[in-house]
């Protein structure tokens, strides 16, 4: 009975900002996972758990913010290529123009 009453007591929702201030606290603030743990009442493999999670988010959007950057460049590069063809093609046709009147 006594281990039902445990595992449904540590069987809690925490908030989102719950969750970051504690990882923040670990990973910026230097404090260990055990102190940190101790100090807010969960155990330390959850806290372990959520700095992981911290973590593979951060990647995540660190990988999308590269792909955005790369993207853009991506963006510039062929705009700046529309306007030399297009460039070209007025010369071309005023060009054409020029030649059929001759």
């Amino acid at each position: 009975m006594a281990m039902t009453e445990v595992f449904m007591s540590n069987n809690r929702q925490y908030t989102d900002e719950f969750r970051a201030e504690a990882v923040k606290q670990v990973v910026e603030r230097g404090f260990t996972v055990v102190d940190v743990a101790g100090r807010i009442g969960i155990p330390k493999h959850t806290l372990y758990e959520w700095m992981h999670k911290a973590r593979k988010s951060a990647a995540d959007s660190i990988g999308a913010v590269a792909a955005d950057k790369s993207d853009s460049a991506e963006i510039r590069r062929l705009k700046a290529e529309l306007r030399r063809v297009t460039e070209e093609r007025d010369i071309l046709k005023k060009a054409a123009a020029y030649f059929a009147k001759g």
